[in-house]
Order: structure tokens, then C-alpha cells, then sequence
């Protein structure tokens, strides 16, 4: 009954027009540059970009003309209802457990952090108790502020040692979709050993495991992520036909073939693992050889990732955010400029390509009529220093609401 109120309460608001109109000294749309570029905005939705243009009569100005736009950025991997509150004596790992609604309502901050980033929208990969599916509806809904949210629920791993289990092929093939019964847009896979201090990369799901959750998922028209540290789980993801690929190291020259081959997207998190080593004494107190383990996988797990680029793999930027990583999520971008690309294709593997992974082309990840409003200034230019968008956000609009403006700030 009372999630039928909200519902009418949501559908009997009065609509009213809302017209706004944006001006940039420069803007990169997703694919292109247009100087002096004016964004007309109706309600949620960009109406038109173009240069110079004409300001309908009774349309709200916004004057950014000392920015930068580019479209709001997409973190394809996060765990954005991670939350810490940095109390003494406790960290990340070592915490009391909440109820989820505690959860959900204090991750309000991480979901804050990331919009702070110029990031609109994430792909969370697993949460407890349904966590995600409430911050992802609560946002929808307008009772929470945050990025647009797609959600996997809680990740599945491997059914052959449970007990009980007598045919783990089936019962990965029923979780799957139960899963996906239980409002996730994704399913995610633990393919492998990995996470945290962990840079272990073992095998934990096998081929045909992974096969039938694929299989049972895409029959239900959604997607798979699948985990895997290491080049045996990564191999065996890759001929499952998952959709993207998490972490990746030490894959051959033939897998990555193949995954460029497939088209699989690759979400290789380089930056995740330094933010670990980064925080490693103060915040986590990881154990004695946990940095220098950290630092090993950095290096693999960058080369990896610029052997992949060279092979022509689609690459899409995922800062794996947990905990007190909020705010940092578009660091990957400095990656990968250092792995080869440019920034342009740095800054399309944050918008237009993940937009495209998550079956949103059409409506996200470019400043386009008829594209939602998610729109980014920058303090200079991204496409010169990729750095002015991983440090230099200054305003934030997402389905046509300003979320963030530190523009009077940044002019003094």
C-alpha cells in the first residue's frame, strides 16, 4: 500500500515545462568539438546543441562560457553502497554490520562523492540485501540524490562444493535468474579469487558454470560481468560470451585476440589497486607484503591493459570505488592516456562506450537531442589535459537538474 502512495504521489506531481539554456565556451559532445556552444535543455532531455544559437524567449541562462562541457561520465564498475564513516578504531573491513536501510541511507554520501566527480551514472557490482536495487529506486524516484544506478545485486560465485547442491550446472542457471527476478539490471560473477589485499587471480567458477549463467541470463534479454584476476578465469569468460570483462591480468596474446575479436568490453580497474596501496597503512591496516603485492599487480595488470588497447579491445573506465574512494572515481582516465590512447578515446571510454555497454546509446553518454540532460563543465580542457576532468569538475547536471555548482567558488 504504502509503495502504491509513492508511486501516485510520483505520477500526480504537475508537469511543468523547464527550459534551460546552456553556454560554453567549448564543447566536446562525445565525438566532436563545438566552440561557443549553447545547450538548450527542456525538462530532462538536451533539445538542441549548437553554436551560437538562439536562446528561446523565457528560457532559464546558464553562463558556463569559462568552462568546458563534455557529457556526464559513467563509472562502469563501483561499489557505491560500501560505506565507512572513518570511526576510530574500526576500518573499511572491520566494522559493525548495519541494517540495510542504515546502509542505504548513509551511502547517500558515496552517491554525493560521485556526482561531485562529473560521474551521472554507475554500474554497481554487488551489494547485500537488495541495497543497491533501493538506492537505484529511491534516485529514480527523486528521494535520493545520486547517479543514475544499474545494479547487479549480489554476485554469484560457484555452486559445485554447497551443500546440498547436487547439479551446480542448474542451480548457477536458477540463481542467475533469480537474480534478475529480484530487480538487478546485471548479473556478476566472481570468476576468480581477487579483491582488497587479495591480488590473487585462481579460478572459482568454471567454464560451464560460467556458460549457464550467461546462457540463463541473456534469455532474460540482461547482461553478465564477470570477475576474474587472473587469465584462466578472464579465457574461460571470454568463450562463455560474458559481456564485460572486470580486472583482467597476465591474459596471452590469444585471449586478448579473442576478447577484441568478441567485442567483449574490458574493464581493467587499473586505479583500483592504487588506491589500496595508497591506503593500505592508514585507512586499512593491510597486513606486512601487502603493498609490494599491490604494486607487483599494478604493473601486470597495466601492461595487460595496454597490450589490450594495442589489439584493439574495447576499454571502458571503472574505478572499482569502495568505502572512501568516492570522489576519486575518473583517476582510471590518467591510465589510460599513460597505456596509449588519447584523451579523446580516454574520455569516450567514461561516456560513449559505456553507454553502449549498458544498452543506453541512444540516451546516454553524448550532449545530443534527445539524450538526457547529464551534462559536465570542467575547469579547461580535458582533451588537452585529461586531468581537468578527473580533478576539475565544477558543475554537474544530471536529467536536466543542476546537482552540483562550485563555479562562484572556483572564480574566486
Amino acid at each position: 500500500m504504502f509503495r502504491a502512495t509513492l508511486l501516485l504521489l510520483a505520477f500526480s506531481l504537475p508537469a511543468s515545462t523547464a527550459v534551460k539554456a546552456i553556454k560554453f565556451g567549448k564543447l566536446w559532445d562525445g565525438h566532436s568539438v563545438i566552440a561557443n556552444a549553447v545547450v538548450i535543455v527542456e525538462n530532462d532531455k538536451v533539445q538542441s546543441v549548437t553554436a551560437k544559437g538562439k536562446i528561446p524567449p523565457g528560457a532559464e541562462v546558464i553562463d558556463l562560457r569559462r568552462y568546458t562541457g563534455i557529457p556526464g561520465m559513467i563509472d562502469a564498475h563501483t561499489h557505491i553502497t560500501y560505506y565507512w564513516n572513518g570511526a576510530a578504531d574500526t576500518t573499511p573491513l572491520r566494522q559493525p554490520r548495519r541494517q540495510t536501510a542504515v546502509t542505504v541511507f548513509l551511502a547517500q554520501e558515496n552517491a554525493k562523492k560521485t556526482l561531485a566527480a562529473g560521474v551521472t551514472t554507475v554500474r554497481d557490482l554487488n551489494a547485500r540485501d537488495g541495497a543497491d536495487t533501493a538506492m537505484r529506486d529511491l534516485i529514480n524516484m527523486g528521494a535520493m540524490t545520486g547517479p543514475r544506478m544499474f545494479v547487479s545485486g549480489q554476485g554469484l560465485g560457484s555452486f559445485a562444493k554447497r551443500p546440498g547442491v547436487t547439479d551446480p550446472i542448474a542451480e548457477t542457471a536458477k540463481q542467475a535468474k533469480a537474480t534478475i527476478d529480484g530487480g538487478a539490471d546485471w548479473v556478476k560473477v566472481f570468476g576468480s579469487t581477487g579483491g582488497f589485499n587479495n591480488v590473487t587471480g585462481d579460478q572459482t567458477v568454471s567454464f560451464e558454470e560460467m556458460k549457464a549463467i550467461v546462457d540463463a541470463t541473456h534469455a532474460t534479454g540482461h547482461k553478465v560481468a564477470i570477475h576474474s584476476y587472473g587469465p584462466a578465469g578472464a579465457r574461460d569468460a571470454i568463450r562463455a560470451g560474458g559481456d564485460t570483462l572486470e580486472h583482467a591480468t597476465d591474459m596471452d596474446d590469444e585471449t586478448i585476440a579473442e576478447l577484441a575479436r568478441k567485442k567483449i568490453f574490458y574493464v581493467p580497474t587499473i586505479d583500483h589497486n592504487q588506491y589500496y596501496l595508497e591506503n593500505a597503512d592508514s585507512t586499512y591496516k593491510f597486513p606486512a607484503g601487502s603493498k609490494e603485492n599491490l604494486s607487483n599487480f599494478i604493473q601486470r595488470n597495466f601492461e595487460t591493459a595496454k597490450k589490450a588497447h594495442q589489439a584493439g579491445v574495447r576499454m571502458i573506465v571503472g574505478s572499482d570505488a569502495v568505502f572512501n574512494g568516492f570522489g576519486s572515481n575518473m583517476r582510471e582516465l590518467t591510465w589510460f592516456v599513460k597505456l596509449g590512447m588519447t584523451n579523446e578515446q580516454a574520455l569516450q571510454a567514461a561516456t560513449v562506450l559505456p553507454a553502449e555497454m549498458l544498452g543506453m546509446e541512444k540516451s546516454l553518454g553524448a550532449v545530443a537531442p534527445g539524450y538526457f540532460a547529464d551534462i559536465v563543465a570542467v575547469e579547461g580542457d580535458p582533451l588537452a589535459d585529461i586531468g581537468a576532468a578527473v580533478n576539475k569538475v565544477r558543475w554537474v547536471m544530471k536529467g536536466g537538474a543542476v546537482v552540483v555548482d562550485t563555479t562562484q567558488k572556483s572564480a574566486h
